[in-house]
Order: structure tokens, then sequence, then C-alpha cells
């Protein structure tokens, strides 16, 4: 078998599983910061939650294979483990760039909530309190 099959195959034996099992981590704790986030609303925090996994699904997943293919001629063992290394580095820090870009917007979104909150105007005054009367003396 030629050594870019070989390297071919476990490219994708390494790449698929690490995108899937790092989707499938940031899906599961990801859902407690979209609560917050859409303050406490369970279902748009969980429909943007499935739409984030399967946009970041297909996003990785469009990297791997369009990083498959291989150029140069794999002449031994030592050539293919390099190439992985390359090309699992960079689907590495596509996944990194992803989460952080992700994280990143919606902590935005979450801060701009909170603040929009804290300079709501004040709720009117509900009833009015008589004064105390003046101490003698």
């Amino acid at each position: 078998m030629d050594n870019a099959v070989i390297a071919y195959i476990l490219y994708l034996l390494i790449a698929i599983p690490v995108t899937i099992w790092v989707g499938s981590t940031l899906s599961r704790n990801g859902r407690v910061f979209l609560v917050d986030v859409f303050d406490g609303n369970d279902e748009l925090a969980e429909a943007v939650n499935k739409l984030l996994v399967v946009g970041f699904y297909l996003l990785n997943l469009g990297v791997v294979a369009l990083y498959l293919r291989v150029d140069d001629t794999l002449a031994n063992a030592r050539a293919v483990v390099e190439v992985l290394s390359v090309k699992m580095g960079v689907v590495l820090l596509m996944l990194g760039f992803v989460h952080l870009t992700n994280v990143y917007v919606f902590n935005k979104i979450r801060r701009r909530g909170r603040l929009d909150a804290m300079t709501a105007p004040p709720v009117p005054p509900q009833a009015y309190t008589q004064p105390f009367p003046a101490p003698m003396g």
C-alpha cells in the first residue's frame, strides 16, 4: 500500500473522532453558558446550541476533507508522521479558533444583555408612605 494512502487513512481515523469528541463536549458543556447568555430561555439556548454544533461539524469536517490531499511523495514512515502532524495541527488550530470565536461572540452578547438590564429605566414607585412627624424638642 502506498504511504500516501496510509497517511490518508490515519489522518481520517484521527481527525474525524477528534472533531466529533470536541463538538459533543462543546455542545454538552456549552449549553449552560448559552442558557446564561439568553437569560434562562432554555428553548432558545437549546436551539442555538444545536445550530452551533451543526455549523461546527460542517466547518471542521470540511476543513478535514479539504486538507486531506498530500502533495509530496511520502518515502518512509517519518514522512508520514510529519505530514500527519502538520495536518492534525491545522485541524486542532481550526477547532480551537472556532471555539474561541464562539465564546467571544456569545460573551459579548451576554455582556450587552447585562448592560442593557443595568441601564433600563427604574420601575416607578408603586406606593407612597407618609413621612414621620418631626420630633419635638
